[in-house]
């Protein structure tokens, strides 16, 4: 008979040891296949990796080859720019059809001939007194209306291109001064806007009315105007022009960054930047040009000449790389293949499979075979995938065989374990009686005088420890059955009430005892189940059993019979210490015992409750309990309710 609390000697957690060598048994090898794969396939990997090196090893030469070839037209380029227009016509050709990013031009002699700084006009023409007197009116009396009608005087009176250019741009910073911006703007952009005035230069050198325009669009409140816009085209078409007359390289830098400010970006100068890198370089230590790709002194910025040295052209770096790219990328490259310029400042990527000079036109450059995604994907992919699938094969295949052997190791196991504690438990619960009767049985041969009401008692208690054993016995003996599978049922039409009715009188008088009340509750209608009467009566015995030993005197027992979703329960309540959540997962093991010193004194072996399962389950039903600590318990037996037809006349 089962107690509901505990677990005996031999405990479950030995039961790991199988699953754990069966994982030592599959990760072991696996761990050797895994390591073995990973060698082959970086094997592969690496004579994949050769194969394509050793395919490209001959394109390299190749591609150097065409750069050469594009290094040598570009500097052709540059000389034929040089040759059919003038050096300021000839820097903007080569920015605009992108020859470089900016040139610096030279003449036959070698004499810088763009970018050049401003030429101081020879010959200027004298101011005289009446240029005297309106500076007079403009800054020592503070009359810039009188000032402004001097300037316009002495404009008017004079044949010198130069001096009336510059009266009326005085005469326009005095109309400003004084109020009139429109008569100012006006005077700016039409009256010197006439083209005796176009060729015009300012004392230090400067286009007269490129500075009008620029100082115009100053002036000027409505920025978004037509007016503002049609000023500030002309100004940039004046700028962009390479032509007659020349227009001093600082002053076209000037005007160019004022009208992107003024206009906010909108004004498109496209030679800006060459403007100001040319300007950079000549201000910068800069080496000797040839015909290679060198460095120019700047950062980042690299020179080449044309053949008679006529041009230097000035690459950023990062339009050499581009360049260079694009040259090298004319042929299609598998996708695992790229090839790479690299600068002679930078490391080579660690991708980088093979290396090589980038020539004569540009020295420290080099070429790099590049491989970016690490390994190719070619047709050493399927050998490597072949390799890969036989090795999951054979993990399964040790998986499983693991799985199998740590199955047949488990149940081994629990056999031996079983055998081992049914022969303890055997030999302790038989002790136990058996040394009862035999001290009852020496106690009254010792007697010298035979007492009856002494002799009653003594075979009463030895037909009580006669009855324990055969209930013992019957336990053994049941549950070594169910172990081998030879246990045997008979089914058969057994009304419900006739299992408690049986069950009770199997009970004996303790259940009528002043120290227990039983209470026997059959509900009306419960259908008859296909059941084995004698194995159901051992069950629910074998429940009353367990109620009564684990409730203290004064124990109060209930035993109901209904009928719930199809089934047929058999329930039995107590009022005695109850389960713990960890005792009600375990309670059905078999030996399993919470307390092993209330288990013995009250007698059980822990074999009462997995009887009690097996019997369920060859019925198709189940047992269940619903216990608190110190609350007591109720143990369930559900039976389906079935017709004749539906059951088997045995069951193994």
């Amino acid at each position: 008979m089962s107690a509901k609390h505990g677990m005996t000697g031999g405990g479950y957690g030995s039961g790991l040891w199988p699953v754990l060598l069966a994982l030592l048994v599959v990760l072991i090898p696996t761990a050797c296949v895994l390591w073995f794969l990973n060698q082959v396939v970086h094997n592969e990997r690496l004579a994949a990796k050769q194969r394509v090196v050793e395919a490209y090893r001959g394109y390299l030469p190749l591609l150097r080859t065409r750069l050469e070839t594009y290094w040598q037209q570009q500097a052709a380029a540059l000389e034929t720019a040089a040759g059919k227009s003038p050096a300021p016509a000839a820097f903007a050709a080569c920015v605009r059809t992108g020859l470089a990013d900016s040139v610096v031009c030279y003449d036959a002699t070698g004499r810088l001939a763009y970018p050049v700084p401003a030429v101081v006009p020879k010959g200027q023409p004298a101011e005289g007194d009446v240029w005297e007197t309106a500076r007079q009116l403009e800054y020592a009396h503070n009359e810039p209306a009188a000032a402004a009608a001097a300037y316009a005087g002495l404009a008017k009176g004079t044949s010198d291109d130069a001096l009336a250019a510059r009266a009326l741009q005085a005469q326009a910073r005095c109309l400003a001064r004084a109020g009139t911006r429109d008569e100012a703007v006006r005077l700016l952009t039409d009256t010197l806007g006439a083209s005796r005035f176009a060729q015009v230069l300012d004392p230090e050198g400067r286009l007269l009315v490129a500075d009008a325009q620029l100082r115009a669009l100053e002036l000027m409140a409505d920025r978004r105007g037509p007016t503002f816009r049609q000023i500030a085209d002309r100004l940039a078409q004046r700028v962009a022009d390479y032509g007659p007359p020349l227009m001093p390289a600082a002053q076209r830098r000037f005007l160019m960054k004022e009208l992107v400010r003024l206009t906010e970006g909108a004004a498109v100068v496209p030679t800006l930047g060459a403007e100001e890198l040319a300007a950079a370089y000549l201000e910068s230590p800069r080496p000797a040009a040839d015909a290679a790709l060198r460095p120019s002194g700047l950062p980042g910025v690299w020179q080449f000449a044309s053949p008679h040295g006529r041009i230097v052209a000035l690459l950023r770096g990062a339009n050499v790389g581009e360049r260079a790219a694009a040259i090298i990328a004319v042929d299609a490259l598998p996708p695992e293949v790229r090839v790479a310029v690299v600068p002679p400042e930078e490391e080579a990527a660690d991708s980088a499979q093979l290396l090589l000079p980038g020539g004569a036109r540009m020295p420290g450059w080099r070429l790099s075979l590049l491989l970016p995604g690490g390994e190719p994907s070619l047709a050493g992919d399927r050998q490597v995938a072949a390799y890969v699938w036989i090795a999951v094969l054979v993990i399964v295949a040790m998986s499983i065989v693991a799985v199998a052997v740590a199955g047949v190791l488990r149940r081994q196991l629990r056999l031996t374990r079983l055998k081992n504690d049914l022969l303890a438990t055997v030999s302790h619960e038989l002790k136990t009686p058996l040394s009862s009767i035999r001290l009852l049985v020496d106690t009254l041969l010792e007697a010298k005088e035979r007492d009856d009401a002494r002799t009653a008692d003594y075979l009463r208690l030895m037909a009580k420890e006669n009855t324990r054993l055969s209930h013992l016995i019957d336990n053994f003996l049941s549950f070594s059955r169910m172990e081998r599978g030879k246990r045997m049922f008979e089914f058969a039409a057994v009304p419900p009430a006739e299992i408690a009715r049986r069950a009770v009188e199997a009970g004996g008088e303790r259940f009528q005892s002043p120290a227990c009340r039983l209470e026997v509750e059959t509900a009306a209608g419960v259908p008859p189940v296909m059941a084995d009467a004698d194995a159901l009566v051992t069950a629910v015995v074998n429940l009353l059993d367990n109620a009564y030993k684990y409730s203290a005197d004064g124990r109060h027992i209930v035993l109901r019979t209904y009928a719930e979703n199809g089934n047929v329960c058999v329930a039995v309540s107590d009022d005695g210490i109850g389960l713990s959540p960890r005792a009600v997962k375990r309670v059905f093991r078999p030996f399993y015992q919470v307390d092993r010193h209330l288990s013995r004194a009250a007698g059980g072996c822990g074999l009462g409750l997995a009887i009690v399962k097996f019997i369920a389950q060859a019925h198709s039903g189940q047992v269940r309990v619903e216990s608190q600590p110190g609350r007591g318990s109720t143990f369930t037996l559900s039976i389906p309710t079935l017709s004749a037809d539906g059951m088997s006349a045995q069951s193994a």
